[in-house]
């Protein structure tokens, strides 16, 4: 995957900027990115503080790490049914 050249806390500053009064053309061209990646920040990071954008990342990546194990739970699952059944 690629690393962002800005961080969560970069972005909502650069989002924090338009909320000021800036136009969001203004503040891409400053920047150097496009007005569709400021649009999708703006989705994504909303009104959050760079705090709470940290505690987003957080919880995504243990969400992440929970459906992973839950995955390997599902087909140990279903070897174990496969191996007591006597289908193999």
């Amino acid at each position: 995957m690629r690393c962002s050249k800005f961080t969560d806390s970069q972005r909502i500053m650069i989002l924090k900027e338009v909320e000021a009064g800036a136009t969001a053309i203004e503040v891409c061209r400053r920047h150097g990115i496009s007005e569709q990646t400021f649009y999708r920040w703006r989705s994504k990071l909303g009104r959050l503080e760079p705090s709470d954008a940290k505690r987003l990342r957080e919880v995504e990546s243990e969400n992440a790490r929970l459906k992973k194990m839950v995955a390997e739970l599902m087909l140990d699952k279903a070897a174990l049914q496969e191996l007591v059944t006597g289908k193999w």
